[in-house]
């Protein structure tokens, strides 16, 4: 009985390879980090220290002034779309200096998987600043920060701590063999501990969001064609290049991520679940592209229950989507789980084996370049709009061959209306647009 109560207790104090208790550091763990990450360090906690009291007494002093000036409470009770994204601006600078502040101090203290976490926690709230930067400024040199120390805090969370990379490189080993395998029994790409029906990776979710973006467009165009305005035909592309609508691609891989484990549950359910997240996404690019570039591309204000009563989701919505379209994505969803994903996963295994992975790398980067000078256009778009000239060679170059009908015609379900952004940049060039209409 001691020999077999024993076992247990020398399993869990077993060596991690240093003769150590596990707790204990390995020596590569306790090599210090490089000189020229430290100075990185440094930086992240100065830039921490100085930004977080300076944005607590900015919140303080507006909270004070806010107490002692009843009168300016009506203007917080109704703030405009800028100051609600600049108090949300201000909110993740806030957690940012506490992030940097965090992280910087496990650089100096050769803590390498704390700095780690805490790279990958701050890599989320940089994309965060990003998009709020976007909302406020545009595309333009903003965004040249936040892109620097995205790249830089990648490459810290994946060479850092070398436990973690070592752990990475066996999984990728591990995980190219059992693809292999899985590639000679005819069951590559699926979830082979049976929880979900497909393994959620890079390569099946990238072609799920490619194969639906182009299925959405096709769907679009018919909708148009039958449905909204019978026998005109409306290019209803959402991408600068390519037959693609990233709205479905991107839908379809959030109810990919959110029902590959329910494929097997109660229809209605996945129904229910598939219009839910459906039109939440939809409300939020909505949202998301009127706040950033003034671009509206579709509207259900006014859309009614049969014809007989207002539509009260299109009415909390303020138009961004609506009850019949929300149970469109709540059947489409259901079809793809249960019809169109086994079909696709067939589709995209025809890729071969020895390219499968080249090939789409190739086909990444062209769609992020893609989406990339998508922003930008429409970034242009809505400066020219705003009839502010363009005033540098990217402006210039998207002036000259992607001018205003190019982008009307591309975008033919898409309009542009710069005094519904939140950008700061357009409120004098909204009235000037105003102005010249007035005068006209």
């Amino acid at each position: 009985m001691n020999a077999m109560t024993a076992a247990p207790r020398r399993a869990a104090t077993e060596p991690r390879g240093n003769g150590l208790d596990p707790k204990t550091p390995t020596p590569q763990e306790q090599r210090h980090i490089p000189r020229l990450l430290k100075v990185y360090g440094i930086l992240c906690l100065i830039d921490g220290i100085i930004t977080l009291p300076l944005i607590v007494v900015l919140i303080a002093l507006v909270a004070i002034v806010l107490v002692r000036s009843p009168e300016s409470l009506s203007v917080a009770a109704d703030p405009t779309l800028t100051v609600v994204v600049t108090c949300f601006s201000v909110v993740l600078s806030l957690v940012a200096s506490v992030l940097l502040i965090r992280f910087g101090r496990s650089l100096l203290k050769n803590q390498r998987r704390n700095a780690a976490l805490w790279s990958e926690a701050l890599i989320v709230i940089t994309l965060a600043q990003a998009i709020v930067n976007i909302m406020l400024d545009g595309i333009g040199p903003n965004l040249i920060q936040p892109a620097i120390q995205m790249v830089i805090l990648i490459v810290i969370s994946v060479t850092v701590d070398p436990t973690l990379r070592q752990e990475r490189d066996l999984q990728a080993r591990l995980r190219s063999m059992q693809e292999r395998e899985a590639a000679e029994e005819g069951m590559l790409g699926r979830d082979e501990t049976g929880e979900g029906y497909i393994k959620l990776n890079f390569f099946n979710l990238f072609w799920v969001f490619v194969v639906c973006s182009v299925i959405g467009l096709v769907l679009e165009v018919i909708w148009h064609m039958v449905v909204v305005d019978p026998g005109v035909y409306q290019d209803r592309a959402g991408l600068l290049f390519g037959p693609f609508s990233p709205i479905y691609g991107v839908g379809a891989v959030l109810m990919t991520v959110a029902l590959n484990r329910f494929y097997r549950k109660n229809p209605l359910i996945i129904f229910v679940v598939s219009a839910v997240i459906g039109g939440v996404f939809e409300v939020a690019v909505s949202w998301f592209m009127q706040t950033s570039f003034g671009a509206v591309a579709w509207d259900y204000s006014g859309a009614t229950l049969f014809g007989l009563v207002p539509d009260p989701i299109a009415a909390i919505a303020h138009g961004r989507t609506c009850t019949m379209f929300a149970g469109i994505w709540g059947f489409l969803g259901l079809i793809w789980i249960k019809l169109l994903l086994p079909r696709l996963l067939g589709l995209i295994n025809l890729i071969p084996w020895k390219a499968r992975y080249s090939f789409t790398s190739l086909c990444a980067v062209l769609m992020l370049v893609n989406c990339v000078m998508t922003l930008q256009a429409l970034d242009c778009w809505f400066e020219r709009e705003s009839n502010i000239a363009p005033s540098s060679p990217v402006e210039e170059f998207y002036a000259a061959h992607f001018d205003n009908s190019f982008m009307a015609n591309r975008f033919q379900s898409m309009t542009i209306h710069p005094e519904n952004t939140s950008r700061v940049n357009s409120g004098s060039a909204t009235e000037t647009a105003m102005g010249g209409g007035a005068t006209s």
